[in-house]
């Protein structure tokens, strides 16, 4: 049986900041800096990437958006030039903002395909684009269970809204997933028609914004319900995907459990 376990970027950026605050960047030392107040010895750069980490989780610019210019952040901010650019291209690297050459620096989207497949680690076995599609099967608000306030860190009487969906790579059935979110965090979503990308959704109608998933893969063998909802037998072998997404702020705010046919697709890491 395997059993692995990673995170697919550092939650809500930590580990990159705590990376910055080790390395450095030759702007250490007394004054006042990005956030208006004393830098003492940390960073200008982790000290502006904070800041602007703040503004992405306060949605002060939304998925999409365009970003004032490297020389109009700075001038605000009071730092120098490169100090910016060394902040976005951290930000860049933890794919919440995207460079778009000629054009600026961007808000991520998780419509873009870069963006989806972030987080969509499944990939086609020989030709295809590879690009999921998706249909609900249901989705209602309920209590929630011990296992959701366990992977939500959610209080006993908390309620979750939990959307069963198939998934589709290149027109074949592929995926079952049952998703649970907090019910508090995401009012009205159980009346929406929802998109094929979640994420995208979440961060433009509710303000929140995926920056990490720590996710656990297994082996399983189908039982009778996912096998019904993916048209195969019972038993067929699968791999189990249990994923817990975290917001900018470091919250839970995700917890799905997705099981796949892998006959003729493959999980795709890259290791760095």
């Amino acid at each position: 049986m395997l059993d692995t376990s990673f995170d697919a970027l550092p939650a809500g950026g930590a580990r990159r900041r705590n990376e910055m605050e080790r390395s450095g960047d030759g702007q250490s030392g007394s004054g006042r800096g990005a956030a208006g107040g004393a830098v003492g010895f940390r960073p200008l750069y982790r000290q502006v990437y904070d800041t602007l980490l703040k503004r992405l989780a306060d949605a002060v610019w939304q998925p999409g958006q365009i970003l004032p210019s490297e020389g109009q952040l700075a001038a605000e901010l009071g730092v120098s030039q490169g100090t910016v650019r060394k902040a976005l291209d951290a930000l860049t690297a933890d794919s919440l903002l995207v460079r778009r050459q000629g054009r600026g620096t961007f808000v991520a989207d998780h419509d873009d395909k870069q963006s989806v497949f972030r987080f969509f680690k499944l990939r086609p076995d020989g030709e295809g684009t590879g690009m999921p599609t998706s249909r609900v099967t249901a989705i209602a608000e309920a209590a929630a269970s011990a296992d959701e306030r366990g992977r939500l860190d959610l209080a006993r009487a908390a309620r979750v809204v939990r959307i069963e969906r198939v998934r589709l790579i290149d027109a074949r059935l592929c995926v079952s997933e049952t998703i649970s979110v907090p019910a508090a965090l995401f009012p009205g979503i159980a009346e929406l028609a929802l998109p094929n990308t979640l994420y995208s959704l979440y961060a433009t109608r509710f303000g929140i914004t995926i920056a990490t998933a720590n996710e656990r893969l297994k082996a399983v063998a189908l039982g009778p319900r996912e096998a019904g909802l993916l048209e195969v037998a019972v038993g067929t072998p699968a791999l189990e995907i249990d994923r817990v997404a975290v917001d900018l702020e470091e919250r839970p705010v995700e917890w799905r459990l997705s099981t796949c046919l892998t006959q003729d697709v493959h999980y795709l890491s890259v290791l760095r």
